[in-house]
């Protein structure tokens, strides 16, 4: 009987030591997923603070709050299972989105840099003020469409990077990435939209101390705003270049991305830096043809009949094509 007891025990070990090592695979593989997906969490850090910028303070949280259950709804119970789903039946589609992806993320980054060079200040990124239950209801909707598109493409880069996962651990692995993702980006916004609050609140105390902080934090509000979008722009470019060179290569055209390769064995051998140079390399030549399929797509949907009218109309229809305000 004791025999028996202590084999039981023996074989409960064994299976919290698999159970132990199954998370910390899902664990290293979600973060793996994670951070391929690094690119368009930052472009969604930098959009969402747009949606509660007329809001009263008291009103801020609770509006992120409801967004961020929004994009966990979507990520959860719509993008995850289609996306199962797809990997199970057909994973050479899963290669064709991600382009599309690559295709879209670098359209919106050639967007902001054409925008940015004809020093367009029409402030795309803002939403019309909000006032009322239903008008902020309309506000959170608009967000959480425009999170959807931003949510499929995170959990699309994300299961490229465990297609040779099974398919339960596969599960566990997009969960973990979708709650992540989405506390972080949310978690980030809910701190910089209460950064001028808090930095108006130090300048009221009797510390020179703290006043002398409390405006750094109003002054750097904008600042910090401005350079999120710089950076999430060019995450965007970096990574949708990257996703249409690994696409063109999965599907059988190497060329492209053999001229980078080509590049990073160029640099690779550079005494002490190597590493970094290739990198750079791979990312800069990623970025580039970002930039050059963005602008393209730019150029084609200008010439497109619902985007003629041009002037303000157009601005608007491709801020909004690029999800830049509430759908």
């Amino acid at each position: 009987m004791a025999g028996g007891l202590v084999g039981l025990l023996d074989d409960v070990a064994a299976l919290a030591k698999l159970a132990a090592a199954s998370l910390d695979d899902v664990g290293a593989a979600a973060g793996r997923a994670s951070v391929k997906a690094a690119g368009v969490v930052v472009d969604d850090a930098a959009v969402t603070p747009a949606y509660v910028k007329h809001l009263a303070a008291e009103r801020e949280l609770p509006i992120i709050r409801r967004i961020a259950v929004g994009s966990l709804r979507n990520k959860v119970l719509f993008i995850l299972p289609a996306a199962l789903l797809l990997s199970a039946i057909a994973p050479a589609v899963v290669e064709v989105i991600l382009m599309c992806g690559g295709a879209f993320l670098s359209y919106e980054g050639a967007h902001k840099v054409i925008h940015a060079l004809a020093h367009d200040d029409h402030d795309h990124d803002v939403p019309a003020p909000v006032q009322g239950d239903e008008a902020e209801s309309r506000t959170v909707a608009g967000a959480i469409r425009t999170d959807f598109i931003l949510s499929a493409e995170i959990m699309v880069i994300a299961l490229k990077e465990v297609l040779d996962e099974p398919i339960v651990a596969r599960a566990a692995i997009l969960v973990v990435v979708a709650v992540l993702i989405t506390v972080v980006v949310y978690g980030v916004v809910g701190l910089i939209v209460k950064m001028d609050d808090v930095g108006l609140a130090l300048t009221e105390r009797d510390s020179p101390a703290a006043q002398r902080t409390g405006r750094a934090l109003v002054r750097g509000m904008p600042v910090l705003l401005r350079w999120l979008s710089i950076i999430g722009t060019a995450a965007m470019l970096w990574v949708g270049g990257h996703l249409l060179l690994a696409g063109t290569e999965e599907l059988g055209w190497g060329a492209p991305y053999g001229l980078v390769h080509d590049a990073e064995h160029a640099v690779a051998g550079v005494a002490g830096v190597g590493g970094v140079l290739e990198w750079l390399v791979a990312t800069l030549a990623s970025a580039a043809v970002g930039l050059a399929v963005g602008s393209l797509l730019v150029v084609i949907v200008s010439r497109l009949p619902f985007n003629r009218g041009g002037g303000e109309h157009g601005d608007h229809t491709g801020a909004a094509a690029t999800g830049d305000h509430p759908a």
